[in-house]
C-alpha cells in the first residue's frame, strides 16, 4: 500500500474500470500505424465480411417484431439491440471482450488517458464472480485494504450475484465524496469483510521517480497511460543524469494499459534487436516486437512485481527479466496474457466492442497467462502491506471472535505490541495488547478497541507504511542490485 500525497486533478469519470486499463489494449487509430502491430491489424479483420445470412437476420426480426407487437411493456429498440449486441460478446466466454455503450465507452476511452475518479480499482469476470485485478495505487480501494483477487459480493447492501461486469460497475459507479460499502470475500478468510471507501479523484499522473542517497533510482510507474511513455522517459533521463548506479521499476498493483506504450518504454533498456514480446494469432502465427532505439543500460536493473501486477506489467517484467538480465522480484504476477483490440469507430454510434484478438508471450515464447511471472527472487509483502482495514459499526470487546479482530491483531503486532495470536479471537493477551497501545497514544486503556482506538491504530499503520524502510520487498530490490 501506498499512502503518499500526490497532486491530482479532478476527473469525475468512472468508478471501476471494468476489463479496462487491465488488458494490454489496442484502440482502432493505433491499428497498422504503430508497426509491429499490424500483423495484429490483419489478423483482427479476418473474416471481416462475414454477415448475418438470410435466415440468421430473420431469426432475429422475428424475435424483434414479436417482442415489439406482444411483449407485455413496451421497451426501446436500443435497449433490444444493445441487448442482442452484449448476448453476443457474453456469448465468446471471454471476461476481456466486452461491449460497451455510448457512455460506458467514453469512460473508457478516457481512462485509457489517464483520467477518471472513483474508487480506483480494475475488476474483471471469473467463473461468473466479479473479481479486483488491482487496487490503484494511492486510490480509496487501496486505502480501504482492497487487495488482488478478492471476490465483490455486494454494495451497500446491494448484491452482485447474478451480473455482468458493466452492471456490476455500474452498482460501484457514484459521485466523488459519496460512500461504498464494499463486502468482498478474500481467500484464507472465513468470513466476508466490509471495506468502506470514499469515492475520490485518482491520481492521473503514472511515473514517478526518484533517487535515494546510496545512487539507486527508483521509477514507480502505476499504469500504462497514453502519456507514460514520455513521463518515464523524462524520468530515467533525469535520473541518469544525476548519477544513477541502479535503477528499481516498481508496478506493484499495476493493472496494465495499452500495448505500444510498454513497448516503447521496454526497449529504452535494452539491446537493439532484442525481443521485447511476440503476439500470436488465432492461427498460431507469431509476430516478434524487437527493440529499436534503446541500449542495454550497465547499470543494474530489477522489477518489482505483486499480485496485481497484471498486462502490460508483465510485458515488461517479461521483457526485461528474459532479454535484458533484469532481476524480478516480489510475488508472482496477476497472469494476464491476452491481447485486445478496442473497435471505437466500426458501430459508428459512439458505443464500443472490445475483443480478445491475440494472446502475447514473453520473448522466450513463454504464455504466463493464468500463472503469472514468477520472480527471481521471491519476496512476501511485511503483514501490514496486506490487513484488511478497520470499519467498526460496533466496539470490539474481550471473548469476540470476527475478521475485524484479526484486522486488529495483525495491526497491533505489526506495530510492536504482541496479542500472541491473530486467529480473530479476542483473548486477554489481546486485551493486554490493546491496552498497550492505548496508554502509548494517550487514549484511555481500557482493552476495548472503539472507534476512536481503532482510528488510531488506522493513523498508525498509515504512518508505518509510509517510510520504506519497512518495504520489505523494495529492499530486498535495492540489495539485489547492490550484489549486481
Amino acid at each position: 500500500m501506498y499512502f503518499k500525497g500526490r497532486t491530482v486533478i479532478t476527473f469525475v469519470l468512472l468508478t471501476m474500470i471494468a476489463s479496462a486499463v487491465v488488458t494490454i489494449t489496442v484502440a482502432d487509430q493505433w491499428l497498422g500505424t504503430k508497426k509491429p502491430l499490424a500483423a495484429v491489424a490483419a489478423a483482427a479483420d479476418e473474416g471481416k465480411a462475414s454477415s448475418l445470412r438470410q435466415d440468421e437476420l430473420a431469426k432475429i426480426n422475428a424475435v424483434l417484431e414479436l417482442i415489439e407487437s406482444k411483449f407485455y411493456e413496451k421497451v426501446e429498440r436500443k435497449e433490444l439491440l444493445d441487448g442482442a449486441v452484449n448476448g453476443i460478446m457474453n456469448a465468446l466466454g471471454d471476461p476481456y471482450s466486452v461491449y460497451m455503450e455510448e457512455d460506458d465507452a467514453q469512460h473508457f476511452s478516457e481512462s485509457i488517458e489517464g483520467s477518471f475518479s472513483g474508487i480506483g480499482a480494475e475488476v474483471t469476470m471469473d467463473n461468473n464472480k466479479i473479481v479486483v485485478v488491482s487496487p490503484i495505487k494511492g486510490s480509496p480501494a487501496e486505502r480501504s485494504g482492497m487487495l488482488a483477487k478478492d471476490v465483490l459480493i455486494s454494495v451497500n447492501g446491494e448484491s452482485l450475484e447474478g451480473l455482468n461486469l458493466q452492471e456490476a460497475v455500474a452498482k460501484i459507479r457514484g459521485p466523488k465524496g459519496t460512500k461504498a460499502k464494499i463486502v468482498v470475500q478474500r481467500t484464507g478468510f472465513s468470513e466476508p469483510i466490509q471495506l468502506v471507501l470514499i469515492r475520490d479523484d485518482i491520481d492521473v499522473e503514472t511515473v514517478y521517480g526518484s533517487l535515494r542517497p546510496d545512487g539507486i533510482g527508483v521509477i514507480e510507474i502505476r499504469q500504462f497511460s497514453m502519456n507514460t511513455a514520455k513521463r518515464f522517459k523524462e524520468e530515467l533521463e533525469k535520473l541518469e543524469g544525476e548519477g544513477m548506479k541502479g535503477l528499481v521499476l516498481d508496478v506493484r498493483n499495476n493493472p496494465g494499459g495499452v500495448l505500444p506504450v510498454v513497448v516503447e518504454m521496454s526497449q529504452l533498456l535494452m539491446k537493439p534487436g532484442s525481443t521485447v514480446v511476440q503476439v500470436e494469432d488465432r492461427n498460431g502465427n507469431r509476430e516478434k516486437t524487437l527493440a529499436k532505439g534503446g541500449e542495454q543500460k550497465k547499470y543494474p536493473i530489477a522489477v518489482l512485481t505483486n499480485k496485481g501486477s497484471a498486462s502490460a506489467s508483465e510485458i515488461l517484467a517479461g521483457a526485461l527479466q528474459e532479454a535484458a538480465g533484469a532481476t524480478v522480484v516480489g510475488e508472482k504476477s496477476f497472469g494476464k496474457g491476452t491481447v485486445q483490440v478496442s473497435y471505437n469507430k466500426t458501430l459508428g454510434d459512439g458505443s464500443l466492442v472490445k475483443m480478445t484478438i491475440a494472446k502475447w508471450l514473453t520473448p522466450n515464447g513463454n504464455w504466463i497467462h493464468g500463472e503469472g511471472i514468477t520472480p527471481d527472487l521471491a519476496v512476501e509483502p511485511h503483514e501490514l502491506y496486506t490487513v484488511a482495514r478497520l470499519t467498526l459499526e460496533d466496539s470490539l470487546k474481550p471473548d469476540s471472535l470476527s475478521e475485524a479482530v484479526r484486522s486488529a491483531q495483525v495491526m497491533l503486532h505489526g506495530l510492536g505490541f504482541d496479542p500472541s495470536r491473530a486467529d480473530g479471537y479476542y483473548s486477554q493477551e489481546t486485551v493486554q495488547a490493546v491496552k498497550q497501545f492505548q496508554q502509548k497514544s494517550g487514549l484511555p486503556a481500557n482493552g476495548v478497541i472503539d472507534k476512536k482506538t481503532a482510528d488510531k491504530l488506522e493513523q498508525e499503520v498509515i504512518s508505518w507504511l509510509q517510510k520504506d524502510e519497512h518495504d520489505i520487498q523494495l529492499q530486498a530490490a535495492i540489495k539485489a542490485l547492490g550484489r549486481k
